[in-house]
């Protein structure tokens, strides 16, 4: 019997970009902008849903602006508890991005993943955090502390890769290997230097690894952070580095795709990537090598 799950991914605008609102008003508002679009998923009977990259905001980090700190929360938090009853109520699986707090000066950048009964799973953190400019993410994130985990969801094995993560092929392979069947990478990037790697490198870790990506990118442009463009265009793409759906460059919308399982068996037992590795040789990628 084919194992067929439907995968969806929301690319959203922030609805207010206005720095002398409150915090909690900007995140109020930017989770009521995806409500109706999580509604839209699970009428359309999406059964794992990913947001994007720390969804309920604003990407506050081209400038440090202090009070964006007031914006995380412990996970599982408040946001979470916002959410599960959506995923009980469609019995989907929901992949939610936020801005977590740890403790007292210890902040990640973290994706937890709900279960389709709404029971909280785990979090991945995003471990490769980029200090360049437009982007002083250092000032906000610690790196992750985590590893690369996989749930086990009611519908799919599923990890979590998080946007600057996606330049580093290392950590997709590892979620590969501890089982994913569907990565989901959320994004906030912008118009630019990057711009023509989005699909390069996750349909090539599609194919490196033989599992399904679903990649979310936010539209609009967020003033007066001034980062830039955010350009949409989320995909899916299957094992074979086939792109299945793609959003518009600049709508609020929600993508969904019919994911076969089964092509992963199919796909493996061609391209035996995983047999033929030789890890033994790898030493060097653990040392500090330039």
């Amino acid at each position: 019997m084919t194992r067929t799950v439907k995968g969806g991914l929301i690319q959203c605008a922030n609805p207010i970009n206005d720095e002398t609102c409150p915090v909690a008003d900007i995140q109020a508002a930017a989770l009521e902008a995806h409500l109706p679009l999580i509604e839209e998923a699970g009428a359309a009977g999406v059964q794992i849903l990913c947001l994007q990259e720390i969804f309920n905001g604003p990407y506050f980090c081209p400038g440090q602006d202090k009070r964006w700190y007031d914006a995380a929360e412990p996970v599982p938090g408040p946001t979470l508890e916002a959410l599960q009853p959506y995923a009980r109520k469609h019995e989907m699986v929901m992949v939610v991005p936020v801005y977590e707090r740890e403790q007292a000066g210890v902040y990640y950048n973290t994706a937890a993943v709900i279960d389709a009964d709404g029971s909280y799973l785990g979090k991945y953190r995003k471990i490769h955090i980029p200090h360049t400019s437009g982007f002083w993410e250092k000032y906000f994130f610690k790196p992750g502390n985590l590893g690369y985990p996989v749930f086990e969801t009611r519908y799919a094995k599923v990890g979590v890769y998080i946007c600057y993560d996606r330049h580093f092929p290392e950590g997709a392979r590892l979620l590969g290997l501890n089982g994913a069947e569907v990565v989901f990478n959320p994004s906030a990037t912008v118009a630019g230097l990057s711009q023509y790697l989005w699909k390069l490198e996750q349909p090539a870790h599609a194919v490196a690894n033989g599992y399904y990506m679903g990649c979310i990118n936010r539209v609009g442009t967020e003033e007066p952070w001034n980062l830039g463009k955010f350009y949409g265009s989320s995909y899916f793409v299957d094992p074979r580095g086939k792109f299945l759906a793609e959003g518009s460059e600049d709508e609020s919308e929600l993508i969904t795709a019919d994911l076969d399982l089964d092509v992963i068996e199919e796909v493996r037992r061609v391209w035996q990537f995983y047999r033929d590795r030789r890890p033994e040789t790898y030493h060097d990628m653990t040392e500090l090598l330039p």
